[in-house]
């Protein structure tokens, strides 16, 4: 992991260079101004400060680092303050669990669908190109959030999806592969299929068959999913895993945004759905005049309630980062209503994380509820850190 010291070398000739006098045209907006007066009062210097960078993430931008030396917080970090462009220096980041295959929900090894399929989801929004682009579907590729680049770059849509997404992604040049599982993968779905059907995929080494529990009520009664959930409270994968995301926002020295999220969606999910996360202003939004947002966790409460753009627009009325994020999950808990989806105090079932960073460089991370992931990934001048996630509703999605 990159050191403190490597950080604030790195980082104190990127502040200075990023403070601009009033004078300067075209300078970025500053947080604050100051001035030093002559003895006879008339102001003598206007001091521009500049913003304080910061890159944050779900939890897996601090978790994984496939081997090298750099998270994807502290690598996109690197890269704004070094003078990379925004977006390019947080691509560069999530290509790091992207392309790790011990990270179970992103890229390359990735959880895949109910046929044993991976199909991969992805989207970026350039702020201060007011650019974006989006694959849904995708098959073949490791780095989805590179097409989803490629896509705003080279066509005048933001959105391409399934099939011919992977033919896009082979004529701009990407290699494209028949199979992105990898053995613990294929291992993992094969041991989601004896959950769901141990009366025809049968446990190797088990003692016999486990016949549903055919007594519990309708809506108790969904073995796809309640076996991926046994898979996590078992320990064989992350709940990050399960619900797979990696969304990673940074703001420059200069005040620039942008935005990234890539995923392999739900794991065992049907065939060709499509979550929050290849869908602008669901999973990920960014307005370079105010923020950034992006989330992690159930991809269909955030489609419903388009929660990205509902904290962008709290920003924009004032409200700091923390307070947005809370005010978006708590409107999907009022949204929040078919019994399905509730626990027995009548709250959501499931959870919600957002990520939130404003023009001025404050950041926060919040949740439905602290459990699961509780933490997520920062990084300033500082290093990289793990903060709590700051939660919602008291207890969990089960209690």
């Amino acid at each position: 992991m990159t050191s403190r010291r490597d950080f604030l070398r790195t980082t104190a000739a990127a502040g200075l260079a990023a403070a601009t006098p009033l004078s300067n045209a075209g300078a970025a907006p500053a947080i604050a101004e100051s001035t030093t007066l002559s003895p006879g009062g008339a102001p003598d210097l206007l001091i521009r400060r500049a913003v304080k960078p910061v890159v944050i993430a779900d939890y897996s931008g601090y978790a994984f680092k496939n081997g090298g030396p750099e998270n994807a917080v502290e690598r996109a970090f690197r890269g704004i303050t070094q003078g990379e462009d925004v977006l390019d220096a947080l691509i560069a980041g999530v290509n790091i669990p992207e392309l790790d295959p011990t990270e179970n929900g992103i890229g390359y090894g990735a959880l895949p669908n109910a046929l044993g399929v991976v199909q991969l989801d992805a989207s970026c929004m350039h702020g201060p190109k007011r650019r974006a682009g989006a694959v849904a579907s995708i098959e073949g590729v490791r780095t989805p959030s590179l097409v989803a680049k490629a896509v705003m770059e080279l066509t005048d849509h933001h959105l391409i999806v399934g099939r011919d997404a992977r033919d896009f992604a082979r004529d701009v040049g990407f290699t494209v592969e028949d199979d992105l599982n990898t053995p613990d993968s294929r291992r993992l779905w094969m041991e989601w299929r004896r959950r769901v059907d141990p009366e025809h995929w049968l446990d190797p080494n088990g003692t016999g068959r486990r016949r549903r529990d055919e007594n519990r009520p309708a809506h108790e009664r969904d073995p796809e999913l309640l076996a991926g959930l046994s898979m996590v409270r078992d320990g064989l994968i992350r709940e990050g895993s399960f619900w797979g995301t990696i969304n990673c926002s940074g703001v420059t020295p200069s005040g620039d945004l942008a935005g990234v999220t890539t995923t392999s969606g739900l794991a065992w999910k049907i065939p060709g759905r499509v979550g929050d996360s290849a869908i602008l202003g669901a999973g990920m939004y960014v307005d370079n005049d105010v923020g950034a947002a992006g989330s992690t966790g159930r991809g269909e409460a955030n489609l419903y309630n388009l929660s990205s753009y509902l904290i962008i627009e709290e920003l924009r009325r004032g409200r700091a980062p923390k307070d947005a994020g809370l005010e978006a999950l708590r409107r999907v808990q009022k949204n929040t209503v078919e019994r399905r989806l509730l626990n027995a105090r009548g709250l959501p079932n499931f959870n919600v994380r957002f990520f939130v960073v404003d023009k001025q460089g404050r950041s926060a991370g919040v949740s439905m509820y602290r459990a699961g992931e509780t933490k997520y990934a920062l990084c300033t001048e500082q290093g990289s850190t793990a903060p709590d996630l700051e939660p919602l509703l008291p207890g969990g999605p089960d209690a």
